[in-house]
């Protein structure tokens, strides 16, 4: 700590070299936290999906229907604890623009299966009394404003009411929340034996079924024998696991994951560069410093310490403001306006970046430091 005086009087040596570096860092690790948070917000959390849930979908593609009939055989293979089912609906409301996930249920078997999602037990009655009702989730209602009691238009694109009429209207009966953060509340539910009936195709046929297993430790069992169950039949299908099916999904868009990745390396190997120039003219400038250092009784791991300790210094600052800002305008849903499903920045992404911060530190100014630990007194005096 007595050091500390020092360290920062360094970094006031050259203050506009000083502020843009760590104005570079900084920059850095805001556009880190983003990422992180769009990654997370596009995959839904893909690593804490529930690994008691397996997904049976078409063998062929996401888009390829099932027949409905499956459930029943589904729920009668060992290791099957309840099965429900969910359709992708697609459609828009008011705009192309204002576009959400929109699925028709079977209510209570859906809440059930997705105790994640918390509905209140009046709002439960409400949807089961009314056969247009549907409910939506807390992020969904704060966008649109929409309320328990609101009629919601959506004009469909892919499934139609018999008559070839598009517009679909559902009555919104309760707002649903979520148990965990990485959740989805951006989503409507509703129906499917009300968008059965009224849709002018497909009837009887869903787009996937959710089952919860009884042992979550034999999943990889229990998915092989549901497959076998339905192959070489008309629809075969492909079981998985949750989160499995959630990354396919996202994955349509492209290897986020992979995206983010790449970006990142190559925002931090440019300012990996800068740093340590930025820090080794600062050393090279202060030779004859170091060298007086020295000969009042410096040792060479204190001066290789100090460098260090310089280095990590600005590191921290850059880094820390960075950080420390994405994590606010995340949390307050700035600049996204809670636009994306699942948006936060998450702590195991936060604790990456503490670690990064300290690696960048150390990296800036090992080479610098070395060389400050190895120089010679008469040497550093004489280059002055």
């Amino acid at each position: 700590m007595k050091y500390l005086v020092l360290l920062f009087s360094n970094l006031k040596r050259h203050r506009l070299r000083t502020a843009l570096t760590i104005l570079t860092i900084f920059i850095a690790f805001l556009l880190f936290g983003y990422l992180s948070a769009i990654e997370r917000g596009i995959t839904g959390g893909v690593t804490l999906a529930g690994q008691s849930r397996l997904i049976v979908r078409h063998k062929v593609s996401i888009i390829q229907l099932l027949p409905i009939s499956y459930k029943t055989r589904i729920a009668r293979v060992p290791g099957v604890e309840a099965v429900t089912f969910l359709t992708w609906f697609g459609g828009n409301y008011q705009d192309p623009k204002n576009f959400f996930p929109k699925m028709p249920v079977v209510p209570e078997e859906f809440l059930d299966l997705s105790p994640e999602y918390q509905l209140d037990d009046a709002a439960k009655k409400r949807w089961l009394e009314n056969r247009t009702g549907a409910i939506v989730g807390e992020t969904l209602a704060n966008k649109y404003g929409f309320k328990v009691g609101d009629r919601v238009p959506i004009q469909g694109n892919i499934w139609m009411k018999k008559g070839g009429e598009s517009l679909w209207e559902f009555d919104v009966v309760g707002i649903y929340t979520a148990t965990e953060k990485s959740t989805d509340t951006s989503q409507m539910f509703f129906r499917y034996d009300y968008f059965d009936e009224a849709r002018e195709r497909g009837e009887g046929e869903v787009g996937w079924f959710v089952v919860r297993i009884t042992d979550p430790e034999r999943a990889a069992e229990v998915a092989a024998a549901i497959d076998a169950e339905f192959e070489n039949s008309p629809a075969e299908t492909k079981a998985e696991p949750e989160g499995a099916f959630i990354s396919a999904f996202a994955q349509q868009v492209g290897d986020i994951t992979r995206i983010m990745l790449a970006i990142l390396a190559a925002v931090f190997f440019t300012i990996l560069l800068v740093s340590g120039n930025s820090m080794a003219q600062s050393i090279r400038e202060r030779t004859a410093e170091l060298g007086v250092f020295k000969a009042l009784g410096f040792g060479n791991f204190t001066v290789l310490i100090l460098v260090l300790a310089e280095s990590c210094l600005i590191a921290g600052l850059g880094g820390a403001l960075g950080l420390g800002l994405a994590y606010g305008l995340i949390s307050a849903g700035i600049p996204t306006l809670s636009a994306m499903p699942v948006f936060y920045f998450p702590t195991d992404k936060l604790l990456l970046g503490i670690l990064m911060i300290f690696a960048l530190g150390l990296l800036t100014g090992a080479v610098p430091a070395w060389q400050a630990m190895r120089l010679q007194i008469n040497e550093a005096l004489r280059r002055n």
